[in-house]
């Protein structure tokens, strides 16, 4: 993998499923996992279904089932859906709601299936699955893009217009679970979020009706969309997306010894309040397996000019880098660079985040550097890396946004590697990071990132001050709550 680390893209596809939005209570917690709902008593007409569809049904005893459910996390592998939709056109994922919702079948939809919580999977239930919806055009600074995209193609489709788009980094992340929950990245502070630059979608909502929202048409539903997570409201299946220039950036990668960590904490707070918008860096905190901890910041500058953004940090932090890299890419250099290829290989993690509200003080940061280096000492592969806000992302986009953090400093990640498979008692250690780092900046915690969902935190603290005008659009849109799964509030 690069040097920017799977762990910092934005591993998007998260479902934070409707009833999340039906309900106001704090009192239910995300449980652990996909939910076992069963399908409909009576059996459903499989084989009229199959051939009304463009694309292909799989069923458990169809060949290629086995393979045909899988997430990025291997973790979710068990996990057996009762049906898996591989949807071709619009027209089939319309198709596939009808005959759920007909047949009370849980439906999930699939993109790119980073799911956190492995939510576009549901034993027993429906995978829709979008992936091969991902068709991509061009004209006039505007995109359209198929939901199944994947970041590396739509990157690769751009490139050739001199475009690009302001995404994360995972090759592999499908477009549509990433823009739906918002989409931080290098480009965040200067152009703002994914979902941001959304002009309009293509969305098929729980009665089957395919809509085409905007700031003008369902504007309520549009401006529920930008930020609320996929899964919610509807399956999307096309974005239009206004570009950006897909220029040449400046890197730089700074590394300090562990004995300067607190002050490049502190310096790297006040590089997200003070950097001109055109530089952005997020601060990786690693835990070593020899019990040390590593500290580096990876930046860039859509100017170019990473040597002076890099001074500046440096200046923040009050102590020149021991190792310093400044380099300049090409658009497509960055795009391979920063997700370390082409594609990216299936991979185990459990991971959670806290928003920052504001700059933490000496206490809190002593806290969070504490709780990483617990986990060095434990030698679990475990790492806290937080990516700056500000610049453009503090501003509503036209046609507003659901997306709730837009006066906050920053994100923390708290990323922990696991096995493939890992044994409750891996899982255990891991879930003890991530507790220890929330409990660390708790005080400064404004909520989570509804793209770094996780299991055993009260939903509703994704979505802030905008959850009581989800709710409303949830009720407006899906009043009978076909789109759920058992680990949301309601």
């Amino acid at each position: 993998m690069s040097q920017f680390d799977r762990r910092t893209v934005l591993k998007a596809g998260g479902t934070l499923v409707a009833a999340a939005l039906t309900s106001c209570s704090d009192a239910k917690k995300a449980s652990a996992g996909p939910a076992a709902d069963t399908l409909a008593a009576a059996a459903p007409n499989w084989n009229s279904f199959a051939r009304s569809l463009t694309g292909r049904l799989y069923l458990p005893a169809s060949p290629g089932y086995a393979s045909s459910h899988l997430l990025f996390n291997p973790r979710w592998d068990t996990v057996q859906p009762g049906a898996v939709v591989k949807a071709a056109n619009a027209t089939d994922v319309q198709k596939a709601i009808n005959f759920a919702r007909a047949n009370k079948i849980v439906l999930v939809p699939k993109s790119g299936g980073h799911s956190y919580v492995g939510a576009s999977t549901i034993s027993k239930g429906m995978q829709l699955d979008v992936g091969a919806i991902r068709g991509l055009s061009y004209a006039n600074g505007v995109v359209t893009i198929g939901a199944g995209a994947h970041l590396y193609d739509v990157h690769a489709f751009l490139d050739k217009y001199g475009r690009s788009l302001p995404t994360g980094t995972c090759p592999t992340v499908g477009i549509a679970g990433l823009a739906l929950g918002g989409g931080m990245g290098i480009h965040t502070r200067a152009f703002g979020l994914t979902c941001d630059r959304i002009l309009s979608m293509g969305v098929i909502t729980a009665d089957g009706t395919a809509r085409n929202v905007s700031a003008a048409v369902d504007p309520d539903l549009f401006w529920a969309l930008r930020g609320s997570g996929g899964g919610n409201l509807g399956v999307v299946t096309s974005f239009r997306i206004s570009t950006i220039p897909g220029t040449k950036l400046g890197f730089f990668r700074l590394t300090w010894p562990e004995s300067q960590a607190a002050a490049v904490v502190r310096g790297w707070q006040r590089f997200a309040q003070s950097a001109p918008i055109t530089s952005w860096g997020n601060l990786h905190i690693d835990a070593v397996s020899n019990g040390t901890l590593s500290i580096h910041v990876l930046g860039i500058s859509t100017t170019g000019n990473a040597t002076a953004a890099a001074a500046q940090l440096e200046s923040f932090v009050g102590s020149r880098a021991s190792v310093r890299s400044i380099t300049v890419k090409t658009h497509m250099e960055a795009v391979t660079y920063l997700g370390g290829g082409t594609t990216s290989p299936r991979t185990g993690f459990l991971a959670g985040s806290d928003v920052l509200k504001g700059p933490m003080n000496a206490a809190t940061i002593t806290a969070l550097l504490g709780a990483v280096k617990a986990a060095a000492r434990a030698k679990t592969p475990a790492s806290a890396i937080l990516d700056p806000l500000g610049g453009q992302a503090t501003k509503q986009p036209a046609g507003g946004a659901s997306w709730p953090w837009r006066s906050a400093l920053g994100v923390v990640q708290w990323y922990c590697g696991t096995p493939a498979h890992p044994t409750t008692a891996q899982l255990k250690v891991a879930q003890t990071f991530i507790t220890n780092g929330h409990r660390a900046v708790r005080a400064y915690s404004a909520g989570g990132y509804v793209n770094y969902v996780e299991t055993g935190r009260s939903v509703s603290t994704y979505y802030g001050a905008s959850l009581p005008r989800l709710q409303t659009v949830k009720k407006k849109y899906d009043p009978a709550n076909f789109f759920h799964t058992s680990y949301t509030l309601g």
